[in-house]
This record gives structure tokens, C-alpha cells and sequence, in this order.
């Protein structure tokens, strides 16, 4: 009988030693499971046989199997590094979403892979978190279970299973998940057309009926609007390129989330044109949840100066996933650093407004667009994939989608032009909620909150 992982799970428990000099660091593991894979003859490539994605959660299972018992490229010394040092999962955690991974055997790993594809199947949107949650447990304060995820071999098995988690919502079986979905989302469905959807995917990304999110003053550059469903939190003000986030005194590196690009300058400390110092930007943080809609807008209108969707990164690997929200405040005091690493597009827009007194001002604004836990795809349209000149974007104008996964867009504004979030009478502030979404997805301790929001990929 295969095993259920709603608690501890089953499985074989042993005691991870370091296995060679004693040495018992997660750079020193790196370097035995280096070393261990050149003594074999590798390079750290995947075998000749192992190239290309699996085809069916058994491949996947068979490949990883082959892989512990070989140590291909590390694997077996950096999974059984990851599960000797897991940190325990608070007290107060849900029941539903505990796993406990101290000591688990390959046999507990390949199960749980097992379990959470099929689970993929008849989730609910209350529930598209569960099995990230579950999985992050590993990855918890845990450097070692961070390397796994991040590194070699264990990476590639997170790449592999989110591609067969794709697969399996572009299947057409995938149409019974989107009956589920519908019943469960009710009147929410009535701001959405209403198909047919062929898969899964098709309806995660439904398109909005006409007229069901207008765009506030699309003619007035200086007002900024939503760029998609979100939770909206300031994230930092004064942006410098490894700036600290309140709090917790984590850091952002903005050019590393523009993956290099040099309009990076524009959102951290500079000089004006007169060589007078210039402070750094504003990040805002928009998070989206798994029930809503999951197209990105451009935000101002303007000119696309800079634009790509194809920053590779990685699957899995939230050293403090709990950690994303502070009580409530979306983003505040997490280390957005992590993001940096996560598979990522971005949209650099050059925009002029004019403010209450008829002056006209030019400014950019940035759009980071980051596919979090369980998914891969961050999906531009095309004439947003890497413009070779400026093109022209309107206000509200689709910039591209998700996939079913988690995601979340990151705003970056110059200094001075968006110091906070501003609202008038009237206008929409939240929803007030039933019981079961909010206990889902929005409250709790907040160590969990994080948890039950992003959901990504969900």
C-alpha cells in the first residue's frame, strides 16, 4: 500500500553523516557529490540516456530511482544531506499540510512525487497550495534541502515534474479539473467568458467578459493601475541594488531580477542630469491567487524599452516560504532576493505624464514577472519577446499569462513617483469572504499565511 502524507508519512528513517572528511556544511556536501560524480566519469551533464524530459510520472520515478542508486551528479548525497537536516514544521501547523521529511528514504520521496500528481487531478482552488506546502517542508530553513532543489541533479527532478504537471493540465482529461473548478468558484465565474475550455490550462488562463475590469483613466498617464488579480503590498522604498528589506533586514538585488539589464540604474541610487544625487525606487509586490484571473496588463502606458519572458531559473527552493508574508502584509520583511532565482520575465516601460499642474515629467517603470513553486511557464505575447526597438503598450494592454502554479509580479518605479498606494472614494478595496477561502488561503498564524496565499503554482 502506498503511503498518505497528511502527517509523518511512512518510509525508512535513518541518520544522514557526512560522507567524506567530516565536514558537515552544505558547500562541503556540494563538494563530495562533485567529486563523487568526476570519479565516476561525469561532468555534471545528464547521462546520454537521460536526456529529455520524462514522458509519465513512472519515467520520472524509474529516472530518479537509477539516479540515487548511481549518486548521478550527487543526487543520493544531496537528498540524504537534505532530509538529515530538516527543521520541524511549527507546532500549530495544519494537519492537511504537514509533512515531515526528517530522514525519508528515496521510497517516501517517489511516493509523494506519486501522490501529488495524482492529487493534481481533483484539487480544488481552496486547495492548490496543499502539496507545495507539504514539499517546502524539505526546503524549510534547511540549506541542504535548498541545494537539492536548486542543484544538479535534484533540480532537474523538479524541472521534470513540472513539466509532467503541464502535460497533465494540457491533456484534454484535464477538462473533469475545470468542472470541479467552476462549481467551486460559483458567481465568480460570471466575470469570465464562458468557454468551452479544451484543458485545464486553457481555463487557468480564461479570458475576462467585455467590460468586467475597466481601466481607471486610460488617458492619464500619472494613474497607475493593477497590472493583474492580485494581493497588493509595498514591498521597499529607497531601492538600492542589495537593498534591506524592513524588518528582517533581508536584501533585493533589482539587477539580478532584471537579469543584468542596465535599466536596472533607473530604480536604484544615481545622479540626475545636473550630477545631483538621486535615491533609489519603489517596489510593490502583487501577488496572485490560485482562484483568479491570470493575465498581466501593463500598468502605465507608454513605450516598451526592454522586454523578455525566457529568464530560466529554478522550480522549487523557498528557504522561508512561511516567511513571504509579515501578519498579513503581503511581501513585508521577506527577502525578495529569492525571486532573483526563480524562472522570470520582465517589462521595462518608458512613460510621460503630466501632474496637477500641467508640468510634464518622463519616467520608467519596471514589471517583473516571476513563475514561483510548480510552474514554468511565463508566457508574453509576441511582440513583447525581446522587442529589437521600443513598441508601443496602452494602458491595461494584455502583456501575457500563467499557467496553473504560483506566480507573482513585482512593480519597480523611480524615486519619488509612486510613494504610496492612493485610493478614492468608492473604489474597490477587497472582498469580504467566506469562511472557507479565507481559512484556505488567507488567514491563520501568520507564519502560515505566506503559505495559503501564494499560490502558486499553487
Amino acid at each position: 500500500m502506498r503511503r498518505r502524507f497528511t502527517h509523518r508519512g511512512g518510509g525508512r528513517v535513518f541518520s544522514w553523516r557526512p560522507t567524506r572528511g567530516g565536514a558537515d556544511t552544505p558547500g562541503a556536501v556540494i563538494a563530495v557529490a562533485t567529486r563523487g560524480a568526476a570519479g565516476r566519469g561525469r561532468t555534471g551533464t545528464v547521462a546520454h540516456a537521460d536526456h529529455g524530459f520524462s514522458d509519465s510520472i513512472d519515467g520520472l520515478i524509474e529516472k530518479i530511482t537509477r539516479w540515487y542508486r548511481s549518486d548521478e551528479r550527487g543526487f543520493r548525497t544531496l537528498y540524504d544531506a537534505a532530509v538529515g537536516h530538516v527543521v520541524p514544521y511549527p507546532e500549530d501547523t495544519p494537519e492537511h499540510v504537514r509533512c515531515d521529511w526528517r530522514g525519508r528514504d528515496l521510497a517516501f520521496l517517489c511516493d509523494f512525487l506519486r501522490d501529488w500528481y495524482a492529487w493534481g487531478r481533483t484539487a480544488k482552488p481552496t486547495e492548490g497550495l496543499d502539496y507545495i506546502r507539504k514539499f517546502n517542508w524539505l526546503t524549510h530553513k534547511n540549506d541542504y534541502g535548498m541545494v537539492f532543489v536548486t542543484c544538479g541533479a535534484g533540480r532537474d527532478m523538479t524541472a521534470e515534474f513540472t513539466h509532467l504537471q503541464g502535460r497533465q493540465m494540457d491533456a484534454p482529461e484535464s477538462k473533469r479539473l475545470v468542472d470541479i473548478w467552476k462549481r467551486e468558484l460559483g458567481s465568480r465565474m460570471d466575470d469570465f467568458e464562458k468557454g468551452p475550455w479544451p484543458d485545464f490550462n486553457a481555463f487557468f488562463t480564461r479570458e475576462l467578459r467585455p467590460g468586467r475590469r475597466p481601466v481607471d483613466k486610460p488617458d492619464d498617464n500619472s494613474v497607475v493601475v493593477a497590472p493583474t488579480d492580485c494581493v497588493i503590498s509595498m514591498v521597499v522604498d529607497e531601492l538600492t541594488e542589495d537593498t534591506p528589506i524592513p524588518v528582517k533586514t533581508v536584501t533585493m538585488n533589482v539587477r539580478q531580477l532584471l537579469d543584468g539589464s542596465e535599466h536596472y540604474r533607473k530604480f536604484v541610487p544615481g545622479q540626475d542630469e545636473r550630477g545631483r544625487a538621486v535615491p533609489g525606487g519603489t517596489a510593490v509586490s502583487c501577488v496572485l491567487m490560485p482562484d483568479t484571473y491570470h493575465w498581466y496588463h501593463a500598468p502605465v502606458a507608454g513605450e516598451v524599452v526592454e522586454a523578455t519572458d525566457g529568464i530560466g531559473g529554478v522550480h522549487y527552493g523557498m528557504r522561508d516560504f512561511p516567511g513571504l508574508l509579515n501578519r498579513g502584509n503581503v511581501g513585508h520583511g521577506f527577502g525578495y532576493a529569492t525571486f532573483e532565482d526563480f524562472r522570470r520575465g520582465y517589462v521595462v516601460i518608458r512613460t510621460r505624464f503630466r501632474d496637477p499642474r500641467g508640468r510634464e515629467h518622463e519616467t520608467y517603470v519596471g514589471m517583473v514577472t516571476v513563475g514561483l513553486n510548480s510552474i514554468a511557464s511565463v508566457n508574453y505575447l509576441p511582440r513583447f519577446q525581446e522587442p529589437a526597438k521600443p513598441v508601443r503598450v496602452r494602458k491595461g494592454e494584455k502583456i501575457g499569462n500563467f499557467r496553473y502554479g504560483g506566480s507573482l509580479v513585482i512593480l519597480l518605479f523611480q524615486h519619488g513617483r509612486f510613494p504610496a498606494l492612493q485610493l478614492h472614494m468608492g473604489q474597490r478595496i477587497g472582498n469580504l469572504e467566506c469562511g472557507e477561502r479565507s481559512a484556505a488561503l488567507f488567514t491563520g498564524s501568520h507564519r502560515h499565511q505566506a503559505l495559503r496565499r501564494l499560490l502558486l503554482s499553487l
